[in-house]
């Protein structure tokens, strides 16, 4: 609730006002406590005055009880008591409902909120897939080839193309990115397809989210309140995490450099935040901790909720200026330390133990810590937290249908359409090389058919030039024979005039064989 352009957000045991400042909430922070000691209704109030303030807010809603926001809140027995209890009607408390857009990645329960394979980059991509060292630099290099051939990385179908494209020509690249294994390239490839199987494919693809238009404002210049159903996406603690990251990533690159600002451009609340570190490799957390640092130079606030503090990696959790610390719970040694190292890091009050006070909190009550306006951690409060002016609670699905198709951004971004990108241009390339292939093949067989026509034309010919030059031989063989055994019976039948009849028979024998002797190799040539 906004008291003299400040945030209210709780009371001390005494009754003062305990303020979040607009100018230091750029400053980060964080709201912890076990569960069901009244972190949601933390957030919802921080959230509403950061909207009344004319502040953009982003919200993952982890348990589906934040999208009712967009209505005002109901009275009841104990909203009286609470609203009397902090004076509220005497300060303007007034029940209100708050513009809202839903945003769901898998765009079941919002509008389909969406970004590219090449946007997320190999690092977080890497981080997603729960690859090895060596299968992250192999897909740094899949990339690089992409980009070096304008092979846009649009959805999932355009990465599995172009990783069986590399796999495919892995000879051709080995010469200027080394050797690329094969088995690799194949265990990549088997966490893409898990990934699609979990329904990541939904996340990636176009159109992808402007941030700017997160950045815009509702009825009467109030702060639009994006909420992203996370109900189901926290069952897939990797996706889950791996969309935070590429969010602030995002923020961090795009928005401009603005410098302090007497409040933020908008702020992000990240829910469930131990999933944003569970297991996350170093390069990853050295990248989380360079964006927290730089990011409040964009106008961002980024605030973690989450059960225990121990869940923030120091380095990180060492850049969060505001706290909101509900009940912690200590029921082993371990626990007993978190809670002591929780306590150990506000300034400490002298008129209670902060150790003992988070054990003692009830619900809605909060050890409260915020900077002032020179930047300092304030000593640490016991406090009370104030009631939401919106309705708490689910909202129906009618409700949720009406506010996701009355949303301005539900035609951008409703309908998702398919780029030319890798998968199309390596298909493209593919059907090429085929008719290439076949075309290629099909002359080789019509080569090879004219070689045997011609073959088989030629030995024809030359069957019938030998048919033919046999018979020229035997007619011409027949022919002398028949000239040559008259001419040589006339010659005997002279000849052996002169020897009588046996002379006759004699020299017709004779001459029929001298006539075969003397003119037969005349006729046969």
């Amino acid at each position: 609730m906004l008291k003299d352009g400040k945030i209210w957000l709780a009371n001390n045991y005494r009754g003062d006002n305990i303020f979040l400042l607009p100018e230091m909430a750029n400053r980060h922070g964080l709201v912890a406590g076990a569960t069901g000691t009244g972190k949601t209704i933390t957030l919802k109030v921080i959230a509403e005055s950061f909207s009344e303030m004319g502040v953009p807010v982003f919200m993952a809603d982890v348990k589906g009880d934040l999208a009712s926001t967009m209505f005002p809140g109901t009275d009841s027995e104990n909203m009286q008591k609470r609203i009397e209890k902090f004076s509220l009607f005497e300060a303007g408390f007034r029940y209100q409902g708050y513009p809202v857009t839903l945003w769901d990645i898998y765009g079941e329960k919002g509008i389909p909120l969406r970004t590219t394979i090449s946007e997320i980059g190999p690092l977080l991509l890497s981080r997603i897939l729960n690859l090895n060292d060596l299968q992250r630099d192999i897909l740094s290099i899949i990339f690089k080839i992409a980009d070096e051939n304008n092979l846009l990385l649009i959805d999932i179908k355009d990465l599995k193309s172009m990783l069986n494209f590399v796999r495919q020509n892995s000879a051709d690249f080995a010469v200027d990115y080394g050797r690329i294994s094969s088995a690799s390239i194949g265990a990549i490839t088997r966490a893409v397809v898990g990934l699609e199987a979990d329904g990541a494919d939904f996340f990636f693809g176009e159109p992808g989210l402007s941030i700017y238009d997160w950045l815009t404002l509702g009825a009467c210049g109030k702060g639009m309140i994006n909420i992203l159903d996370s109900s189901s996406l926290i069952l897939n603690g990797r996706l889950y995490s791996t969309f935070l990251l590429w969010l602030l990533s995002e923020l961090f690159e795009t928005l401009p450099e603005v410098g302090d600002l007497d409040k933020p451009k908008i702020v992000f609340f990240f829910d469930e935040a131990h999933l944003l570190f569970d297991g996350t490799p170093r390069i990853l957390l050295d990248k989380i901790e360079q964006v927290v640092k730089l990011i409040r130079s964009k106008g961002v606030g980024v605030y973690f909720c989450t059960q225990n503090p121990s869940d923030i990696p120091d380095e990180v959790l060492a850049q969060l200026g505001n706290k909101v610390q509900h009940a912690l719970r200590a029921y082993t040694p371990k626990e007993q330390k978190n809670v002591k190292a929780a306590a150990e890091s506000f300034r400490q009050n002298p008129e209670f133990d902060t150790y003992n006070a988070l054990l003692e909190l009830g619900v809605g009550e909060a050890v409260v810590s915020f900077l002032d306006e020179n930047g300092v951690p304030s000593i640490v409060e016991k406090t009370s937290i104030l009631p939401p002016k919106s309705r708490m609670g689910t909202i129906t699905k009618a409700e949720r249908e009406r506010s996701v198709k009355g949303s301005l951004f539900y035609s951008k971004y409703y309908e998702t359409f398919d780029a030319d990108s890798a998968y199309e241009k390596l298909n493209r390339r593919n059907a090429e090389a085929a008719a290439e292939k076949e075309k290629a093949e099909l002359e080789e067989i019509v080569s090879r058919e004219k070689e045997k026509a011609a073959v088989a034309e030629a030995k024809e010919k030359a069957r019938q030039e030998a048919i033919k030059e046999r018979a020229r031989k035997q007619a011409i063989s027949s022919v002398g024979n028949t000239v040559t055994g008259t001419i040589g019976r006339e010659v005997g039948k002279q000849l052996g005039k002169g020897f009588g009849r046996f002379g006759k028979t004699l020299g017709g024998n004779l001459g029929a064989s001298l006539g075969r002797g003397l003119f037969g190799t005349l006729f046969k040539k």
